[in-house]
């Protein structure tokens, strides 16, 4: 498939309706990859991550229509995925019967079930610490350190102030840091 230059070119093409598969085809070729790993980040497990993947391109799908364009279409994706990331969160917390204080707990030990995990590693231990982040901190971390957002940017996908993001941000590196040193 032949990828249009940019969104608003991509979006124009979807207000034709016999073009919206297609066009849906391009949309989640595009952007699928990142919002995967995005929402790997968050749920830990492949087959779940692939879950709220689906869901989060179904609900793209069904709003796509209403899209104003008010937002860039990336932010308002990731907004999409955090979205359902959060609701797959919390009706798993529900289901498990588990606290918020022991949620940090039961998603590190689903890292240590992942195959190929080696504690060792760095990239191992930053996914271990980051489990170990408040919901909050979690979310600004990953945005910020792996996808590289910029705060305007979360801001409009968390609906919180710059300030606020940049604190968030801060304590959260803090943290991380102390527990990839064994400080924590």
């Amino acid at each position: 498939m032949v990828m249009p230059a940019n969104d608003e070119q991509l979006l124009e093409q979807f207000r034709e309706p016999s073009a919206r598969p297609r066009v849906f085809a391009l949309l989640a070729e595009k952007y699928s990859p990142r919002l995967y790993w995005h929402i790997r980040r968050l749920v830990v497990n492949h087959e779940d991550a692939n879950d709220v993947l689906q869901n989060t391109m179904m609900r793209a799908w069904n709003g796509l229509p209403q899209f104003r364009m008010d937002a860039r279409l990336y932010t308002w994706l990731y907004r999409i995925a955090t979205n359902e990331c959060l609701n797959f969160l919390e009706v798993k917390r529900k289901r498990m019967s588990v606290s918020l204080e022991d949620m940090p707990d039961r998603m590190a030990s689903q890292l240590h079930a992942e195959p190929g995990f080696d504690s060792q590693r760095l990239e191992w231990k930053i996914q271990l610490a980051i489990q170990q982040l408040p919901e909050k901190q979690k979310l600004v971390f990953t945005l910020r350190y792996f996808d590289e957002m910029p705060y305007e940017e979360m801001s409009r996908v968390l609906g919180t102030s710059v300030g606020a993001l940049k604190a968030s941000y801060h304590h959260a590196v803090k943290k991380v840091e102390r527990c990839i040193t064994g400080q924590d």
